[in-house]
């Protein structure tokens, strides 16, 4: 069994001495003769996000020796294994994640975790539960972080049942104490399968084990009696809350935002920011977003515009990429192109481009109401940005001479 320290050195080591390495030729098309751990991390991740061949994408990770003790590295590793099981590319997928749990710079619990939630993502829950399984062959102690990451696979896999077999028989054969991220988890299963009510004796559970919930375990049985119109159980949770000495905050009331925006009532979610704001509360960002989203998605685009440019003023937050990437997206659904325009150069002065079908709706939309030389500067700003994706504009292009 490898202690703490033992797991880590090997890891900082190797993954310090592979930037004085020459750089492997995929990741280096600029030929240069090495390449630091973030630039190839950078370059993997630039190229994963494009690249759609299942062998390429192996080819690009392998490279690349992702660890999850790197942000991009994580992304990197995501993004391989989204688009893995996307093309339904099993084999490869089981192959390529088989080959880095045996690999010495990522034998810790961390990785295998990783991979045990990936797993579950695409919709091989099997094999997250092989991997628990088998972590004392590879030299692990499985704690409750690798239980959690079994919950949190079933959860994924949209595996429910397999999510309740779990929390009752594994803590107890492999002993493990489950703590409050692992009973979050399993309400979070119960809300998710339409079953919130039983979320309750979850709750009785923790009171038991002496395991205290916190707002995400609340927030999360709200959204899920809020998706099941469950209202008159709402108060009973705020009650409930405050009789056990957690004071609903900013966090509570976004659950309740984001879960009364998507049931299209964008206006009763909106006066819960009005009412928080009214006992000197400051929205987040994410309270902004939701509304934004919920009015775009029930057609109030102009209250939608209001809320957006509210943001920055005021103490309120300024727009996050997503603010401007949904309003955008809406804007040119509506056929408001000139305030799409607007929002789309204010979002590229940022360092923020949408993706490529909310640009092209854009460019199309300028084109068919003759502003065939604003849509040309769209495409130029974005082929700037981006030029390995110029063959992705050629079409449009051609359509704009």
């Amino acid at each position: 069994m490898f202690s703490t320290r033992s797991q880590r050195i090997p890891l900082v080591f190797l993954r310090h001495l592979s930037s004085a390495l020459p750089a492997s030729s995929i990741l280096n098309p600029q030929s240069l003769p090495f390449l630091t751990s973030r630039q190839k991390s950078r370059n993997a991740l630039a190229l994963l996000k494009s690249e759609e061949d299942p062998d390429r994408i192996v080819e690009i990770a392998r490279a690349a020796s992702l660890s999850t003790q790197s942000h991009l590295d994580r992304i990197s590793l995501s993004i391989a294994v989204s688009k893995l099981a996307a093309s339904r590319s099993f084999d490869t997928l089981h192959k390529f994640l088989e080959e880095q749990k045996n690999r010495p710079d990522c034998r810790d619990e961390r990785f295998v975790n990783k991979v045990i939630i990936l797993y579950g993502k695409s919709g091989m829950l099997h094999e997250s539960v092989r991997t628990f399984e088998q972590m004392d062959k590879l030299g692990l102690h499985r704690t409750v972080r690798s239980l959690n990451a079994l919950l949190s696979a079933a959860v994924a896999s949209k595996n429910h049942k397999e999510v309740g077999r779990i929390f009752t028989e594994f803590p107890k054969a492999f002993t493990i104490k489950p703590d409050l991220d692992t009973y979050n988890t399993v309400i979070k299963s119960l809300c998710d399968s339409g079953n919130s009510m039983s979320a309750y004796s979850i709750l009785d559970e923790m009171d038991k084990n002496k395991v205290h919930p916190n707002e995400i375990s609340y927030g999360t049985l709200m959204a899920g009696l809020y998706a099941e119109e469950r209202f008159d159980e709402i108060a009973k949770v705020l009650d409930l809350m405050k009789k056990k000495g957690c004071s609903p905050s900013l966090t509570t009331t976004n659950f309740r935002i984001k879960s009364l925006c998507k049931l299209g009532k964008s206006g009763e979610a909106k006066a819960l920011l009005d009412g928080i704001r009214s006992r000197g509360i400051l929205p987040d960002v994410f309270a902004f977003y939701n509304l934004i989203y919920g009015f775009c998605k029930e057609g109030s685009l102009e209250e939608a515009k209001s809320i957006f440019f509210e943001m920055g003023k005021k103490k309120n937050p300024a727009p996050s990429s997503e603010c401007y990437f949904t309003l955008i997206y809406y804007l040119c659904e509506s056929g408001d192109f000139s305030c799409a325009l607007d929002l789309c150069n204010k979002c590229m002065e940022r360092g923020w481009v949408p993706n490529f079908t909310t640009v092209k709706s854009l460019v199309n939309g300028l084109a068919r109401n003759e502003r065939a030389e604003e849509a040309r500067g769209v495409v130029e700003k974005v082929k700037e940005k981006f030029p390995g994706k110029v063959n992705m504009w050629m079409e449009v292009e051609e359509m704009l001479h």
